[in-house]
């Protein structure tokens, strides 16, 4: 039985959106194709169907993700200071630190990108870039929106290393205090 496009379209997108949510959640590397087609009620074999392989799913992921978060944390250029501190205050939040598989993808997969091909780090490095861009407009600083940037991620990572709620809120307060008081003084 042959599907329309569109069917094939919606399988794709549902296979990238359950792909994304499972990669987020346990690593990529520990997701198999099985697994991965399981979740959304295929076999394996559609797989191939929708990708060439396991990387050109990855590399969509992060395309997919990436472009997300530029729409999320940076509004296509319309986002205030007032806005961005909002969604910084909520990145840094523990609601952001237990539900991985819904937020941003850079602290779940940052590590598993660094070790990707040239042709992912080049895409994620396009959409950090505009993200950084963005916020570097709002700033009127390059170097601040790259500290602030390194600064959200880096404080979710070492959140979601811990195991004490009460350490993971006071490594995400104190980072959003910083960085509160960064944007503040400048």
């Amino acid at each position: 039985m042959r599907y329309s496009a569109s069917h094939k379209l919606e399988t794709r997108q549902k296979l990238l959106e359950s792909s994304s949510v499972s990669a987020k959640q346990e690593g990529f590397a520990t997701v198999g194709v099985d697994g991965l087609m399981k979740a959304i009620g295929l076999t394996g074999g559609a797989f191939y169907s929708h990708f060439s392989s396991k990387d050109e799913l990855f590399a969509s992921i992060v395309e997919r993700e990436l472009r997300q978060s530029l729409e999320r944390l940076s509004g296509d250029g319309e986002l205030s200071r007032v806005r961005l501190e909002r969604c910084l205050k909520h990145y840094l939040s523990m609601a952001h630190v237990e539900q991985p598989g819904t937020g941003c993808a850079l602290p779940a997969l940052g590590a598993e990108i660094a070790r990707a091909d040239s042709a992912v780090r080049q895409q994620a490095e396009h959409w950090i870039c505009r993200l950084h861009e963005s916020w570097a407009g709002i700033l009127q600083s390059d170097s601040l929106a790259w500290a602030i940037l390194s600064q959200c991620v880096g404080a979710l990572v070492v959140a979601r290393m811990l195991v004490s709620p009460q350490i993971q809120s006071s490594v995400l307060s104190s980072s959003y205090e910083e960085v509160a008081r960064q944007i503040d003084a400048h």
